[in-house]
């Protein structure tokens, strides 16, 4: 142990208004803004949460409220003041914050006035007031005990205990904006919509159990569940769990679109559409930090957008799993990739069957077999694609072909050209597309010499002269990749 004592020290204060400003570049956006101020409200034991905002162009004010258990006049002070707890200290299980941060650097983000007013039961309403402007005039850390015009002492009364968070001078969303400006007011309402959006997403489980109502413009807001679980259609994989029981995961494979009605697939596209939304959920006491990711262990790609993974973790793995003060980061710990790796490799590859097959199971029922019309197989170190023989089709071709042979050739080439195995064809270009072997490639070439001297003859018939055959020959797929042979073609 240093003993600290026999050295020289000096004070190293942050600057106020350097730091403060510092606070506004950590990275938030104004979704995940708004859902670091409710995660207070349920680490508060708030049963509603109320979030609202009065269109004003550039005096725009955004509020969030809550009946939880609120503040005294001390504890206020504390949790305005940046870093008020220690990311090392304990937390209950339930508690949402990690770093003491949250409500400041969320509100500084988005907002250059955050006030904050909070009652406790049975106790008078107490509030203060950053002001960013008055920081950078004065550089201290000071509070203002200042309220906005549009709220006063009493907006917390009828409830009994609560805290009311204000943004007002929200720059970073309503700068230049005008009031009597309908464009300005678009923009402004579809960036609420996204607001609304992801707090019924990350705040789903929540609302789901009942723990909590979360109001937005006074309307409760519905919970946006990714795996689809009330779907029939929806495969779910056995749990499996990490750490000693306290990270579990489970698979879902949502249904193709082809088994759930059209408002349900809208529902399950999201905010991001289908493809962005596939990955890990990491949820964290149930809070959802981060969704639709891969954690870089695999790719994002359009064959596996069905798949959608859950993992739980509690707090107190927070530094294991590198949570980030914006709790929109979240990396696993190295110990553990390759286990998450292969059950996500489990999942993903039965999420490809039912995207392949388009929700089809595909399993022997009474002894019979699925009989595909295409088969894929490999020569040498190359995959292809081969029309299965054994297909009663073809024998249905042979059959109408005695009588109907022209018939029998244009139903057989209609069958073949509506099922190409396009899904699997790209799935498999994709993944290997170094395997991906070539028209006649590995195998001999002799039927295809033979069939371009048919063909030249054919057109020699035909009133064709050598060099016009060769030409047209030359430009007829697949013979336009051997046109060596005509060389020979005499």
């Amino acid at each position: 142990m240093i003993d600290f004592s026999k050295y020289q020290t000096t004070p190293a204060i942050p600057e106020a208004s350097s730091m403060i400003e510092t606070f506004r570049a950590i990275g938030y956006n104004i979704e995940t803004a708004v859902a670091d101020i409710i995660d207070n409200s349920i680490s508060a034991n708030a049963k509603n949460v109320w979030v609202n905002f009065d269109w004003k162009g550039a005096e725009t004010w955004l509020s969030i409220k809550d009946d939880g258990t609120g503040m005294n006049n001390d504890e206020l002070i504390q949790a305005m003041r940046p870093g008020s707890k220690n990311p090392l200290a304990d937390r209950s299980l339930k508690d949402l914050g990690r770093f003491g941060l949250g409500l400041k650097t969320a509100s500084f983000s988005q907002a250059r006035q955050l006030t904050v007013l909070s009652k406790k039961q049975d106790n008078s309403t107490v509030y203060w007031t950053w002001d960013l402007d008055y920081v950078n005039q004065t550089g201290n850390w000071d509070l203002l005990k200042y309220l906005p015009e549009s709220f006063d002492e009493n907006a917390l009364t009828e409830l009994g205990s609560g805290t009311l968070v204000i943004w007002n001078d929200i720059d970073r969303v309503v700068k230049h904006f005008r009031q009597n400006d309908n464009n300005a007011l678009d923009k402004f309402l579809f960036i609420m919509e996204m607001v609304k959006k992801h707090l019924a997403m990350v705040f789903h489980r929540f609302i789901e159990s009942k723990k909590i109502k979360i109001y937005f413009q006074d309307n409760e807001i519905k919970p946006w569940n990714p795996f689809l679980q009330s779907e029939q259609a929806t495969q779910s994989f056995s749990e499996e769990q990490l750490h000693n029981g306290k990270v579990i995961i489970k698979g879902f494979v949502l249904p193709h679109k082809s088994k759930i009605d059209e408002e349900t697939y809208k529902y399950a596209e999201g905010t991001k559409g289908w493809n962005e939304h596939q990955g890990f959920y990491i949820y964290r006491n149930e809070r959802l930090l981060l969704s639709g990711d891969w954690l870089g262990l695999f790719r994002k790609e359009e064959h596996y957008k069905l798949i959608r993974i859950q993992i739980d973790i509690p707090n107190s793995l927070d530094a294991d799993w590198q949570i980030d003060i914006k709790k929109s980061v979240a990396r696993p710990p190295l110990i553990y990739k390759d286990q998450i790796k292969n059950y996500a490799t489990k999942v993903r590859a039965q999420g490809v069957e039912v995207y392949r097959h388009r929700g089809k199971t595909i399993k022997q029922t009474n002894g019979q077999k699925f009989v595909p019309l295409w088969i894929d197989h490999k020569r040498g170190d190359k995959w292809f694609y081969k029309i299965n023989r054994e297909h009663p089709l073809l024998d249905m071709a042979k059959l109408q072909a005695q009588t109907e042979p022209d018939k029998a050739i244009e139903t057989l080439i209609r069958f073949i050209e509506e099922n190409i195995p396009s899904k699997s064809i790209y799935i498999k270009a994709a993944e290997e597309p170094e395997t991906q072997g070539n028209p006649f490639e590995g195998i001999d070439h002799e039927p295809i010499r033979k069939t371009m001297e048919t063909m030249f003859a054919s057109l020699l018939s035909k009133g064709k002269t050598p060099e016009e055959a060769k030409v047209i020959i030359a430009n007829i797929d697949p013979f336009n990749q051997f046109v060596h042979f005509l060389e020979f073609i005499n």
